[in-house]
């Protein structure tokens, strides 16, 4: 079954197309170092917490240090500093956009949970065959992809309908944007991950596209020819850079990232394909994509320097169809803008990559 997706909402495609050249400087976050990440999660005990928590906040920060997102071994925590070119990898390049720049979404918000939420029924409406079964914790006050850094900094100041636009307005969708409406629910105690595709809330109650289920603890997939609420069958929390990462100057996982045209193929750790193109020179889902070693990040702000070096160390996963060299950061009010200095990496600054001989996949 083939899902082609626009992956962002009505606007934002097209705004973070434009060049940001004439934004605001960024302005650097003051770090806060920290261990590497297995020593971090074993000295940190997680708060407690009994009401849902907001991705935004100084409380889901943390609740962050301490949460094990995947094992050391799952593709997202993988290193590939040493991994092999592919042998294609130029021509794939060529295909995404060798003078293209990077860029990034603003997209992937996130509410944590507590252990005791309350579950809900969501009616699916395009993929129950392919959704994990509820009901699911799914809180009041879920974020909606977007929601609020790109509303407050790109929508409202083009188009005044969105200025005093609320949470609750954009989950019922006030104004029937289209798009994927990601929606991300994070149960850190019971070590879980929902994940949901076009969600929407009406008078009747929620629903959505598709619902997906992960096991933080666990490298199982989806089941194969799957998708979920993202094209490539994979995950989308583990991927996204956060404002607690940037703080600590570590981004310690494999990025996600889109690009307009994949092939209809895809390879571990994807599960779906969201394309009828055969053209072996398009990427397929899951295609993992690094920066090269030799790219100089030393005039790079901090911020995105922790980000270029995460590309060098564990590259970034073709995840959905979407802008080109697109990657997805959380629309957190508190991370700087990034746009101008990202869109001075370029397309061929990157390599396709693939695993060397004698590599297994996570078990």
């Amino acid at each position: 079954m083939l899902l082609i997706r626009t992956l962002l909402p009505v606007g934002l495609l097209a705004v973070l197309a434009c060049t940001q050249l004439d934004a605001p400087p960024a302005t650097s976050l003051t770090s806060t170092p920290v261990p590497d990440r297995q020593e971090r999660i074993a000295a940190t005990k997680m708060p407690a917490f009994d009401k849902p928590v907001s991705f935004d906040t100084p409380e889901a920060d943390a609740i962050l240090d301490a949460l094990e997102v995947f094992p050391p071994d799952n593709p997202w925590n993988l290193v590939v500093a040493d991994w092999p070119l592919h042998p294609d990898s130029r021509a794939i390049i060529a295909s995404i956009g060798v003078d293209k720049p990077l860029r990034y979404n603003p997209d992937m918000a996130f509410v944590l949970v507590p252990p005791n939420q309350k579950n809900v029924e969501v009616k699916l409406t395009e993929f129950p065959n392919e959704s994990d079964p509820g009901p699911y914790p799914l809180p009041d006050n879920v974020p909606i992809e977007g929601w609020p850094a790109h509303y407050t900094r790109y929508v409202a100041p083009r188009d005044s309908r969105f200025k005093g636009l609320t949470l609750v307005d954009l989950q019922r969708n006030k104004f029937d944007e289209d798009g994927d409406r990601h929606a991300i629910v994070v149960d850190p105690m019971n070590h879980k991950l929902y994940e949901f595709s076009r969600l929407v809330r009406t008078e009747r109650g929620w629903h959505a596209a598709c619902a997906a289920t992960f096991d933080l603890k666990s490298n199982k997939l989806r089941p194969d020819g799957w998708t979920s609420a993202d094209a490539a069958g994979l995950p989308i929390f583990p991927a996204v850079v956060r404002y607690d990462e940037l703080k600590h100057r570590k981004v310690e996982h494999a990025l996600r990232v889109t690009v307009r045209k994949t092939r209809r193929a895809y390879v571990y750790p994807a599960t779906h394909f969201a394309s009828k193109l055969t053209d072996e020179n398009l990427p397929r889902m899951g295609e993992r994509i690094r920066l090269k070693k030799d790219f100089n990040t030393a005039p790079f702000s901090p911020e995105v320097k922790v980000i270029l070096e995460a590309l060098k160390k564990y590259g970034m996963l073709v995840a959905d169809n979407g802008m080109e060299w697109g990657v997805s950061v959380a629309p957190d009010e508190r991370i700087p803008l990034l746009h101008t200095e990202l869109r001075k990496v370029k397309g061929s600054d990157f390599e396709v990559i693939t695993p060397p001989p004698g590599y297994t996949p996570a078990k």
